[in-house]
């Protein structure tokens, strides 16, 4: 079986993203702090869950071969190591 190759530019998905991210922010921080959303940054679709893994499972079942751009709604970063 031959796997799929994507070539994607990190830098291209994090600008789509937090351009995308600062036009819904707006509408997601209220009710959905520290929830994360994963963006998908061609079709500006999102999708939010409790962890990154499955706000990214629920992108991946309409966009199963997307890169998505992911944020923690309301926060700079979505994980702190101390």
């Amino acid at each position: 079986m031959t796997e799929k190759v994507i070539l994607v530019d990190k830098d291209e998905i994090v600008e789509k993203g937090q351009r995308i991210y600062e036009t819904i922010k707006d509408k997601l921080e209220p009710e959905h702090k520290g929830e994360i959303v994963a963006i998908e940054p061609d079709t500006g679709d999102y999708f939010l869950g409790q962890s990154v893994i499955e706000a990214i499972e629920k992108g991946r079942e309409k966009y199963p071969d997307s890169v998505f751009h992911v944020i923690r709604i309301g926060y700079p970063v979505v994980h702190v190591f101390r």
